[in-house]
């Protein structure tokens, strides 16, 4: 082999090495801007050959009207076509979903929580910090629930901004909004509703509020929440959900 050549090989190589790492840094780059952008990543664990989808659920879930530019939030009209693209996307194995937020709007909340709610892939949730207010229902919303320890949970009516007619309407019309809720609820959970109306309406707890604060393992033994647990055990469920899926369709190939 003559010198030139060699030189042409070499060069070849050193080429296809820089495209990769140029490749690798890209995709890092694409990575990094999603979890900035939307607070979202791709966990891919390469030894079990699973790709989960990170969702969070932080600050506050914002409705139709735009929050102030320093409120952190979450905003479903990002949510909503990404479930709707994971739901397509055969890489994606499963879902995890990070809850850290204060509640926000009824509307958009629950329109999230039902998007979790109609996934065919698995779906895990862990509640961090705090799942309140309409934070209940996005936490319920997935296969599986955990919750750690020092995380809290405020279960409360609901409210209205802005201005409220005075009318027997409107009242009925909040009962119909805060049943759809309970009824989400209790239909994701173990937690019966009278149960879960007695929460809602305790004045006991709060000072200047009617509701309940519940923490950790409370709302496990209530029935709430599945289990208490932290990012380990998230994980861990959500891939022996896929594996338990994996199986049954296997199964469903082999009897056809």
């Amino acid at each position: 082999m003559d010198q030139d050549t060699k030189e042409k090989m070499s060069t070849t190589s050193d080429s296809d090495e820089s495209s990769g790492e140029s490749s690798k840094e890209g995709e890092n780059e694409n990575s990094n801007d999603h979890v900035k952008e939307y607070g979202q990543t791709v966990i891919e664990n390469k030894d079990l050959n699973k790709r989960i989808h990170c969702l969070t659920i932080i600050g506050q879930v914002e409705g139709h009207v735009c929050l102030p530019q320093q409120n952190k939030t979450t905003k479903y009209e990002h949510v909503l076509p990404q479930l709707a693209n994971i739901e397509e996307d055969d890489n994606i194995d499963g879902i995890l979903i990070l809850i850290n937020t204060v509640g926000g709007d009824v509307e958009a909340g629950l329109a999230i929580a039902e998007m979790v709610a109609s996934l065919s892939k698995p779906t895990v949730s862990l509640v961090l910090g705090g799942g309140h207010s309409i934070g209940v229902p996005l936490a319920v919303a997935s296969n599986y629930s955990y919750i750690v320890p020092s995380a809290t949970m405020t279960i409360h009516p609901i409210r209205m901004n802005g201005t409220v007619i005075g009318v027997a309407q409107t009242f009925e019309y909040l009962d119909k909004m805060q049943d759809r809720i309970i009824d989400f609820v209790t239909s994701n959970s173990k937690i019966s509703q009278d149960r879960l109306r007695e929460l809602m309406l305790n004045r006991n707890q709060l000072s200047k509020d009617v509701g309940s604060i519940i923490v950790g393992k409370e709302a496990v033994d209530l029935g709430i929440i599945d289990e208490l647990g932290g990012i380990k055990d998230a994980l861990k469920k959500i891939y022996s959900f896929i594996e338990e899926k994996k199986d049954e369709k296997n199964n469903v190939d082999n009897d056809k």
